[in-house]
């Protein structure tokens, strides 16, 4: 029976694909070298081990929002579910690299989002968790099937500077913000009965009284 290991091997932003992707250089090994693999269903589960790795002050800053005041990080810093992928991995024989292609958003909303957009630079500590289907050759030559173990895993660490170049490849200067339908009507209606031409002009009507408070 086949048993397969893993190893990240490199990422990459895709471009001009529909929506934000980033493309992991995935190497699969089978310990057997001389069984036949036919096809490889897999599913990968991903997670931000947010401990395992340092945090700079801007860091803190930006991050208060999804870990609360650094102080109380010792109790908030867990693993992070980012995303689930998938792919279907043809026919090889001892191992084969492949891509697995992992979808993104800038959506605000999401705890994943928040976490990228919160670190300044360095790397992003991952955890990929592998599952699915194994079709292969058996010793009698028949096809046969068996399940991926659930203890298959990698870690691969992401550089941010991936992340922020995929991102400026498809929001170039820009950040996407998702509102509750009634809050945008009200956004809405706001612009239009003061006559503001843009959405960065309205919000920045809405943001300088704010400013121009000092505290004392």
């Amino acid at each position: 029976m086949p048993d397969l290991v893993f190893a990240v091997e490199g990422v990459e932003a895709v471009r001009f694909a529909a929506a934000p992707l980033l493309a992991f250089k995935l190497l699969i090994t089978n310990s057997n070298a001389r069984e036949a693999i036919h096809t490889v269903a897999l599913r990968c589960q991903i997670q931000i081990e947010t401990a395992r790795r340092r945090y700079g002050a801007a860091d803190r800053e930006r991050l208060r929002d999804l870990f609360g005041e650094p102080e109380r990080w010792g109790q908030t810093l867990r693993p992070l579910l980012w995303t689930h992928a998938s792919v279907v991995v043809s026919q090889f024989t001892g191992s084969v690299t492949t891509a697995l292609h992992v979808p993104c958003t800038f959506d605000f909303n999401i705890a994943a989002t928040k976490y990228f957009h919160g670190v300044e630079d360095g790397e992003i500590p991952l955890s990929l968790m592998f599952s699915g289907m194994v079709f292969y050759t058996g010793e009698s030559g028949n096809l046969q099937v068996a399940p991926i173990s659930w203890d298959k895993e990698t870690r691969f660490r992401l550089p941010v500077a991936v992340w922020k170049e995929m991102m400026d490849l498809y929001y170039p200067n820009s950040a996407w913000l998702c509102l509750r339908r009634d809050i945008f009507e009200r956004l809405y209606q706001y612009k239009v009965r003061r006559g503001i031409p843009t959405w960065e002009d309205t919000v920045e009507s809405l943001l300088l009284p704010c400013e121009d408070v000092v505290p004392s």
